[in-house]
C-alpha cells in the first residue's frame, strides 16, 4: 500500500501494532497481568519496528513520524491510566517538576514548528533513554510506590527535553537521526 509516495512495510505494520496496543490498555485493569503483557508487547513493538526498519532498509521520514505518533499515543494513554494512581502516590514535588517537563516539551515542539515549519520530535540518546526508564515505571509500582524511580524519570526526562529544545534553538537545520546536542552531523 502506498502512503503519499512511502509504500508500506513490515516496521510500518509494527508501530501500526503500538498503536492498537496502546487503545487496548484503555480497557484493562492495571494491576492486572494482562495489561503488563499488552504493556509489554508494546515495549517490544517499539523496539522491533525501528530494529525491522533500518534490518530491511526501510526506514523513512513517514515511518520516524508513525512512531513518534505511536510514543505520544502511547504515552498519553499510560498518563492517563497512571495518573490516578501516580497523584495519590507521588510527592506534589514531582508533579511540579512534570509541569516543567512538560512545559520544555511544549516549548522544544513549538520552536521546531516555527523554525523548521514542522513537527519534529528527535530520537537522541537521551530521549530513548527516558522512553526506556519511563516505560519500566508500571513493573515498578508493581513492586514499590515508585517515588525515588520517579525522581529519577523527571530528572532525566528534564535533560532530555532540555537537550532537544537547545538542539532545535542552536542547530540550523533539522535531522531526525540527531543523537546528541554534540552531534555535528
Amino acid at each position: 500500500m502506498m502512503i503519499h509516495g512511502h509504500k508500506w512495510n513490515t516496521a510500518d505494520t509494527c508501530t501500526s501494532m503500538r498503536i492498537v496496543f496502546s487503545f487496548v490498555l484503555l480497557i484493562l485493569p492495571i494491576a492486572s497481568n494482562r495489561f503488563l503483557v499488552t504493556y509489554t508487547i508494546i515495549g517490544l513493538t517499539d523496539i522491533l519496528d525501528g530494529w525491522l526498519a533500518r534490518k530491511t532498509g526501510t526506514a523513512s521520514e513517514f515511518g520516524a513520524k508513525l512512531d513518534s505518533i505511536a510514543d505520544l499515543l502511547f504515552y498519553g494513554i499510560l498518563l492517563l491510566r497512571l495518573f490516578p494512581c501516580l497523584w495519590e502516590s507521588l510527592p506534589a514535588a514531582v508533579w511540579y517538576v512534570v509541569a516543567v517537563i512538560l512545559f520544555v516539551r511544549v516549548l522544544a515542539y513549538t520552536t521546531a514548528a516555527v523554525k523548521y515549519h514542522r513537527f519534529a520530535s528527535l530520537h537522541t540518546w537521551l530521549n530513548k533513554l527516558t522512553g526506556g526508564v519511563v516505560f519500566l515505571l508500571p513493573y515498578v509500582l508493581a513492586v514499590s510506590t515508585g517515588i525515588a524511580y520517579s525522581w529519577a524519570v523527571c530528572f532525566l526526562a528534564l535533560a532530555a527535553s532540555l537537550e532537544e529544545l537547545m538542539i532545535h534553538l542552536c542547530h540550523d537545520e533539522y535531522r531526525a537521526d540527531r543523537k546528541t546536542f554534540l552531534s555535528r552531523r
